[in-house]
């Protein structure tokens, strides 16, 4: 009797589907996403002191932060200083695979 070769290793989605690279692109920046995610976290109190929010949309395979600001950050002339000073420089100093942060 001849032994088994080993089968090779595929990526299934959740549905047990073989995941196309989407999925997979999806799956393998959910790690950053989690960081981002934390991140925020720590940062949100200030915004909030200020009646202000912030709600974490996306992180893409490049890099890049996708928020949307909510609340008093929404309409504030200083959005793009938040986003730039205090969002940006703040992530990319604590996770250097984050790239940029873009309100959308």
């Amino acid at each position: 009797m001849l032994g088994r070769l080993p089968l090779p290793q595929r990526n299934l989605n959740e549905a047990g589907r073989l995941a196309d690279d989407s999925e997979m692109a999806t799956e393998l920046s959910r790690p950053l996403f989690r960081r981002v995610e934390s991140a925020l976290d720590r940062l949100r109190p200030a915004l909030v002191a200020d009646g202000g929010n912030v709600e974490l949309v996306d992180v893409d395979e490049d890099g890049v932060v996708s928020v949307q600001l909510q609340g008093a950050c929404a309409t504030c002339p200083a959005q793009s200083a938040t986003l730039r000073y205090g969002l940006e420089a703040s992530l990319r100093s604590e996770l250097p695979d984050v790239t940029s942060v873009v309100a959308v």
